[in-house]
């Protein structure tokens, strides 16, 4: 850990001292410039007080080199900019190994109530496992990170992206560079939409053979109308003239709004899209996977990035409209017309392969987060697919609990017609152990390294019922609706055993299961349900408060095993341990932990 806050420190000082000393440069060169244009402008009048023509020459000559001078002047700028931005990502990675990630998008918007495990694992909102993960920079990326956290993937493409956040995980400085090009970026998901609708959409001026030969004759139109009102007509002969390419804009006018109302918006984020897509395609990669994305953007003639700059550059231009001038440039050359040609133009080529840019930059954001995931946790591991339908985790730990603070246990268990009962008393860590098995299967089958010393698992989807909460919009209370998410489950369960939904095998974390009702009735229910679970062969870990349900595994025949983490009471204080141990739990903590809170409580003698 100390070296790793070294490691980022360094980092940050150095690049907070390159971008103060660019900015510097930027700043004498800022005078430079002005002191130039100023130089220019004295003997280009100078010039001109000798000679017209040698002043024009000169002129051009020097607006010329003057526009080379300010483009290296911005990039001087530029580069200032993302030494800064490197900077600042390292100052937050210091802050995340202090276990301090609240800089990063949490992805609340991507929690669905419904979904199998999402909010029992914590995955989305503050403090949640997406934001303690997400180094996306897009839109697109922090989708696709919610949709690796929320759908288990195939051996084969686990293995691939473990092997593509392995070498990530080296690549500290390519990371971080790619990052950096991409915060900037603000892109929203309407945004996205409407562009990829665009994709969709028919030309109507590209097929148009009367509407192209108006864009050649416009500027002609226009010229021969100007000539003809300086030299010869009446100004109101000009305004006749005015009249045909007034039709065709007034033709055409809401096809153009359409055109515009889906691509206005994508201008900047195209740019910063290509910017991250420039990263990879100048990366020297060896994954297998990598490479794969990396070929996405790499044509024959041309790069993804450029040929999106390039569309970016188009819609810059019809977005010239939104300018009170841009009316002068259409009636005299049709100019939003001209442009939507030339949009149309791109579309014909690119359409297909633009989601297919978007999809590999997405694909690379995500493996980027995971890289630097792995990178802050070397001790993690990289899990093992199994064929067998066994979980074996060794030295397993909660992702989200800092690494001086996480106890780590082990289980061994099958997963299907195996069911390990987990008592304890308050407080003692049950439902995060819960949640520390699960969070890290989540992990393991999304191609993640996890936060155990060994973990071999199965294909596998997890379901829960730890957090059920009242629907007010339903009517609905919370016991209800507990057990509207154990039908759920149990359907779940006997469908995979049966091979009717699925072939990935349920495994299901269950937390104080029918809490919502009296003790007699808590404890048949549960009874009840343990034998149904067993019944359609399901597997999983179930946590109670309910020690007499520790009878079961007696006649169960090596379908149930007990479980227990204890509290032991020293000297009247509480000691908690959050080892895992055979059997049923023998302490109790409710009375003294209310007492600690300031409830006076009478115990009764026997």
């Amino acid at each position: 850990m100390q070296k790793l806050k070294e490691l980022y420190q360094n980092r940050q000082n150095d690049f907070q001292e390159t971008g103060a000393a660019l900015r510097a440069r930027y700043g004498k060169f800022s005078f430079v410039r002005l002191l130039v244009f100023v130089i220019g402008i004295a003997l280009t009048i100078y010039l001109g007080s000798i000679a017209w023509y040698w002043a024009v020459l000169f002129f051009f000559v020097f607006v010329a080199i003057f526009y080379q001078f300010m483009k290296w002047h911005q990039r001087i700028s530029e580069s200032a900019q993302h030494n800064e931005e490197l900077a600042r990502i390292n100052g937050l990675e210091l802050s995340a190994l202090g276990h301090d990630f609240s800089h990063f998008d949490p992805g609340a918007k991507y929690l669905e109530m419904e979904h199998p495990y999402a909010l029992d694992l914590d995955l989305f909102g503050e403090h949640s496992l997406f934001q303690y993960i997400n180094r996306t920079s897009t839109e697109l990326g922090r989708q696709r990170l919610a949709e690796y956290l929320t759908n288990p993937s195939t051996t084969e493409l686990i293995q691939a992206r473990q092997t593509a956040v392995q070498e990530l995980a080296s690549k500290i400085d390519w990371r971080q560079h790619f990052q950096a090009h991409g915060r900037e970026t603000e892109d929203h998901p309407t945004h996205l939409q409407a562009l990829l609708s665009w994709l969709r959409d028919p030309a109507f001026v590209k097929d148009n053979t009367w509407l192209k030969i108006a864009l050649y004759a416009a500027p002609i139109w226009f010229t021969a109308a100007v000539l003809l009102w300086l030299f010869y007509w009446p100004w109101q002969y000009f305004l006749l003239m005015l009249i045909p390419p007034a039709i065709i804009l007034q033709r055409t006018v809401q096809r153009v709004n359409e055109t515009h109302r889906r691509t206005a918006h994508a201008e900047h984020m195209l740019t910063n899209y290509a910017r991250l897509i420039k990263q990879v395609e100048e990366g020297d990669f060896d994954a297998p996977l990598l490479k794969k994305l990396q070929a996405t953007f790499i044509q024959e003639d041309n790069s993804a990035s450029k040929n999106i700059n390039r569309l970016s550059y188009l819609i810059s231009q019809l977005n010239v409209r939104f300018n009170a001038f841009a009316v002068l440039l259409n009636i005299g050359g049709l100019w939003d017309l001209h442009w939507v040609y030339r949009l149309e133009k791109w579309r014909a080529v690119q359409k297909e392969v633009l989601p297919e840019w978007f999809a590999a930059l997405q694909e690379f954001e995500v493996l980027s987060s995971f890289g630097n995931l792995a990178h802050n946790h070397p001790h993690w591991h990289y899990p093992s697919i199994s064929t067998t339908r066994e979980i074996e985790a060794i030295g397993i730990g909660h992702p989200l609990i800092p690494r001086d603070q996480v106890v780590t246990n082990d289980i061994s268990m099958p997963i299907q017609g195996h069911i390990k009962l987990i008592t304890g008393s308050n407080m003692a860590g049950k439902s995060t152990f819960l949640r520390t098995l699960g969070i890290n299967l989540v992990l393991g089958l999304s191609g993640s390294a996890v936060c155990a010393t060994d973990l071999r698992l199965p294909q596998l989807q997890v379901y829960t019922s730890m957090r059920t909460q009242d629907a007010l919009h339903e009517s609905t209370s919370s016991f209800y609706a507990e057990l509207k998410r154990l039908k759920v489950i149990i359907e779940a369960v006997e469908a995979a055993a049966k091979g009717i939904a699925q072939e990935r095998p349920i495994f299901f974390l269950l937390d104080e299961i029918l809490k919502g009702t009296n003790s007699v009735d808590r404890h048949t229910g549960a009874k009840a349900l343990i034998h149904q679970l067993i019944e359609f062969k399901g597997g999983g870990l179930i946590a109670t408060h309910d020690l007499e349900l520790g009878a079961l595994e007696a006649k169960a025949e090596g379908a149930i095993e007990n479980l227990r983490i204890e509290v032991e009471i020293q000297d009247g204080e509480l000691h908690f341990d959050y080892k895992l141990k055979k059997g049923v739990s023998q302490s109790f903590n409710a009375t003294l932990l209310m007492q600690q809170m300031g409830i006076r409580v009478k115990i009764r003698e026997s």
